[in-house]
């Protein structure tokens, strides 16, 4: 068939191996039914209906999302889906093929077929075979069914999905906690396949029997079959014999014995009857299938996330059609998506926990609910007054689950809420156990709550873990809280972490030490011990030792904050007995690496760096101290001591080598790298980077000390070096590995240092657009992680950005804002090129006078300070600003650009060179002098290899030109 068509009822469309039924919904590959989801079933049928033809893209998510504002993100990931599903590319097999900037197309022949046989695989409706010969007495005419939800949000495919199951196996279980939608998701299935069954679905809620032994009778009551003995189930299953039907048994949770042997009996005795169970546990009865119903999916609560992102996720979707039915009239805001994502993450995805909330909208508003869910008597909030008394608040929900435990699953239940987040069996055991309830014991238990869905189990790295969802935990932690054992509970839990995080299990101070992310697994837990442990009935001496034994990981994981936190008070809490001790140590080490990067480089922050280095020493610890000595380097760095910066990193390199780890030595090379490019001598600052990064590859890849990764640090210091030696394609490359390099570490504030240095070589090479987005990017991942001197930076940089984009006044005004910050951070590495750009703004507002007080001042703290590195660019600077103001002095502006050449000649830096030469160039041509202009800028480009396509470079050749041309027309 060439072109679409209108699909009627009963159609059967072909395609390769592939037979699809659109009005049933089904597709089938070589007579087997295909497991896809609705979205993308949806997808496949518009394609199909206009095969040969490009479907516009706004056309297909009209048609699939009628109701909803998407964007095609969530289009493109269906595509991909069914592509996967139908096998689209492999073989040479093509289906559905992407017009660039039009749509999709259904290239594959499609042809029609008569309507399938009534007993193909996977059609309920004649998949068990033909019911008895002997017709059977008439079953009611009406059967109990609730009514179906007008709109269930999120479950469309798992409806689907079920179906499909159930025509497979007969006997499926809708298994999960409660209030996650187990009822909801039968009621649905069972409508989907009314028709399937000549309407004999019937609907058994076993939730209102007290006694099991009552079982068989409802059963046997919601089918219409009177028993005649005192024992219904021998007449119940000859009364089934030969009719086909589906039975649902919803709530089996509390008769689940009763509920699991009739199953049984009625799935191996009934051949054509098919059962739907849901419950919180599995019934474990032979034939029967689990199906998991898992949370509904929520998005991130990130920063950005739009409300057309997060409405695109079915967690979302149900919050705020609840809210409305509650009385929020307000639509879904940008600013407020990440707040409604966090709280449907709060409640772990939870149907019915998502619609408490949301009723609460109406009114507290999105930000007021946020923060009542912090308030216990969230368990108490009214739900629909139509629902289960079970259902309406999930106080009562809970106690539901909690009452059908024994006392022991009880007690183990209780003593498992003061973990937060996931935990191990062994974990578990030490917690929750003692003389009543042994190790063993607490193992069974935590069986039984995974079967009872109250305890979620899932596997990391080849290893069990397990954890409690928030709503199960906030109960179980208010019945925990009206025990008698709740702070020793607490102890136990605190040093269980004190035990995990002993010397040998966390990370190392150099590289290569621990397994960060299986301990990033243990944080939410480490953190709730701190807190007990220095409330006012822990016990402050276990905090120490925990606070000390987690700081490297604290520092490891870049959580700054809470580093510094928890070292502070553990060092508020040391006894005199641990004064001098590595216990010490650790702390001061750690709040010296976290205070500097979140508060600044003041005094106090080099007083802990020293008072770490002489612990080390007099502890003998030799990795401490090359860890501390990082410090100290990266400290003078940031306030422009580079010199003794340098004398630092000549000492790190001693210790390095007594070390004798091959991690030691690159980082010892990489800091002398940093060193020597800061005092301008840019040869060394190569060799020494090069010969790290050359050693690192032999085995080590990454060097982390003093919260820096190393091997990044060395990467940007590259960068730059390669500019000022005149590679600019080189840089630009080793930049974007730079900034790649540090995304894979996922540290905040290694990919801040990245940006920061690859925006100023981007500035440098006339590239622009690069670095306004680089800088753009710095600034935002700055302030998401508090990281007050790299967000001023990243101002700095968007001024320096503004004045090359003639946008002075604007840029003037970033600069003035960023410098203010900086100095009262003590953060000066950068206030030098900063004040020279600051400078060059203000001339270029006309505020002459200011401009070269600026300058002039620059220059004589740089040359005070040592700062050898910048001379050649302020230099540069400064005659360009003589040049330019009223009046100018052309014979200062030559001496200052003539010294700015000379000083980049001595650094070896032909790209500042390059970059002092084009204004002098100008001005000697304009002068006349046009054999020193063309002689001047031949020596200066013959030491250019690439980079031809820069801004100076460019500019360069046509001053050369200009120069030859002169030369000739004269």
């Amino acid at each position: 068939m060439a072109g679409g068509y209108d699909i009627r009822e009963g159609d059967v469309v072909s395609f390769g191996a592939f037979r699809l039924f659109p009005t049933r919904r089904a597709l089938f590959r070589d007579g087997e039914p295909v497991q896809l989801g609705s979205r993308a079933l949806d997808i496949l049928v518009a394609l199909v209906e206009r095969a040969g033809e490009v479907v516009p893209r706004r056309d297909l998510i009209d048609r699939v999302w009628p109701d909803l504002v998407v964007e095609e993100g969530n289009l493109r990931v269906h595509i991909a889906n069914l592509r996967r599903v139908l096998g689209d590319g492999r073989d040479g097999a093509r289906y559905v093929a992407n017009i660039p900037g039009r749509g999709y197309c259904f290239v594959a022949p499609v042809g029609r077929e008569a309507p399938p046989p009534a007993d193909m695989a996977g059609n309920i409706a004649a998949g068990a075979g033909a019911a008895a010969a002997a017709g059977p007495a008439a079953l009611p005419s009406v059967p109990r069914l609730p009514p179906r939800l007008a709109r269930m949000v999120g479950r469309d495919e798992t409806v689907a999905a079920l179906s499909g199951s159930l025509a497979r196996h007969r006997f499926v279980s809708v298994v999960g906690p409660g209030g996650m939608g187990k009822t909801t998701v039968a009621v649905s299935v069972a409508h989907s396949v009314l028709d399937d069954f000549g309407q004999a679905v019937f609907f058994v809620d076993l939730g209102s029997l007290a006694d099991s032994t009552l079982v068989n009778a409802a059963v046997a009551t919601a089918l219409g079959f009177v028993p005649q003995a005192e024992d219904p189930l021998p007449g119940l299953l000859a009364f089934l014999a030969g009719r086909r039907i589906l039975l649902v048994l919803d709530n089996c949770e509390h008769v689940v014995d009763a509920a699991a042997t009739l199953a049984e009996r009625l799935y191996s005795q009934a051949p054509h009857l098919f059962i739907l169970t849901t419950s919180r546990e599995a019934l474990r009865a032979e034939g029967e299938h689990v199906h998991l119903l898992h949370p509904l999916d929520t998005p991130p609560s990130e920063e950005g996330l739009t409300a057309a992102q997060a409405l695109a996720w079915p967690a979302i979707q149900l919050f705020m059609e609840r809210a409305a039915s509650g009385g929020y009239r307000s639509a879904l805001t940008d600013e407020d998506a990440p707040i409604v994502a966090g709280i449907c993450q709060r409640l772990d995805g939870l149907a019915l926990a998502i619609e408490l909330a949301a009723g609460r909208v109406g009114s507290y508003g999105i930000r007021g609910t946020a923060e009542l869910l912090d308030n216990r008597f969230k368990l108490l909030w009214q739900g629909r007054r139509s629902a289960l008394p079970r259902h309406q608040t999930m106080q009562a929900m809970l106690d539901w689950s909690y009452n059908l435990l024994s006392e022991r699953d009880r007690c183990v239940l209780r003593r498992l809420s003061t973990f937060a987040g996931i935990f191990t069996l062994e974990a578990a055991q030490d917690v929750a156990s003692d003389l009543d309830v042994p190790p063993t014991e607490v193992a069974e238990a935590l069986s039984s709550l995974v079967d009872r869905s109250l305890v979620w189990a899932s596997a990391y790295s080849g290893a069990a873990y397990y954890r409690l969802l928030d709503t199960t935990r906030s109960y179980a932690a208010l019945k925990l809280a009206q025990s008698d054992e709740a702070d020793a509970v607490a102890r136990r839990h605190a040093l269980h972490y004190c035990r995990r995080l002993a010397p040998e299990t966390t990370p190392s101070l150099i590289a290569g030490g621990g397994d960060l992310p299986a301990q990033a697994l243990l944080m939410g837990n480490i953190r709730a011990a701190l807190e007990w442990s220095f409330s006012g009935h822990g016990d402050g001496a276990l905090g120490v030792d925990l606070a000390a034994r987690a700081a490297p990981l604290f520092l490891g994981l870049s959580l700054l904050h809470d580093c510094q936190r928890w070292c502070e008070l553990g060092l508020a809490r040391l006894d005199e007995a641990d004064r001098g001790s590595a216990k010490e140590l650790s702390l001061q080490a750690a709040l010296a690496i976290s205070a500097m990067f979140t508060k600044g480089n003041g005094r106090e922050i080099r007083a802990a760096i020293e008072r770490g280095l002489n612990l080390a020493s007099a502890l003998g610890s030799s990795e401490y101290e090359l860890h501390l000595l990082a410090g100290l380097h990266i400290f003078l760095t940031r306030i422009g001591e580079f010199h003794d910066a340098v004398r630092v990193a000549e000492r790190s390199a001693t210790v390095a080598a007594a070390i004798g780890d091959p991690s030691a030595g690159v980082m010892a090379d990489w800091m002398l790298g940093t060193a020597y490019h800061l005092i301008g001598d840019h040869a060394e600052a190569l060799r020494y980077c090069e010969r790290g990064l050359r050693r690192a590859a032999a085995g080590v890849m990454h060097v982390d000390f003093f919260g820096f990764d190393h091997r990044v640090r060395a990467l940007i210091v590259l960068v730059r070096a390669l500019w000022l030696r005149g590679f600019a394609d080189q840089s630009a490359r080793v930049a974007v590995q730079a900034i790649a390099e540090a995304e894979r570490r996922e540290q905040p504030v290694t990919l801040c240092i990245a940006l920061i240095y690859t925006t100023t070589a981007s500035i440098w090479a006339g590239e622009l657009e690069t670095a306004g987005q680089r800088a753009a990017r710095l600034v935002e991942h700055a302030a998401k992680h508090s990281l007050g001197p790299y967000h001023a930076v990243g101002l700095a940089l968007q001024g320096e950005i503004a004045i090359r984009m003639r946008q002075a006044p604007r840029g003037v005004s970033l600069l003035r804002e960023a410098l203010g910050a900086l100095r009262a951070e003590q953060h000066q590495i950068l206030t030098t090129p900063f004040l020279r750009a600051l400078a060059e703004g203000l001339a270029e507002c006309g505020q002459f006078d200011e401009a070269s007080a600026t300058i002039d001042g620059t220059l004589a703290r740089a040359r005070e300070r040592g700062e050898a590195f910048h001379l050649p660019d302020l230099l540069r600077a400064r005659g360009e600003i003589l040049l330019t103001a009223p009046g100018p002095d052309l014979a200062a502006a030559e001496a200052a650009l003539l010294r700015a050449v000379q000083c980049a000649q001595t650094q070896s830096a032909p790209g500042w060179e390059l970059r002092a030469a084009l204004p002098l160039a100008r001005l000697w041509l304009r002068q006349g002098r046009r054999a020193e202009a063309r002689e001047m800028l031949s020596a200066a480009l013959h030491q250019f290899t690439e980079g031809f396509g820069t801004a100076d470079l460019r500019e360069a050749r046509r001053l050369l030109h200009e120069a030859e041309h002169m030369g000739l027309t004269a």
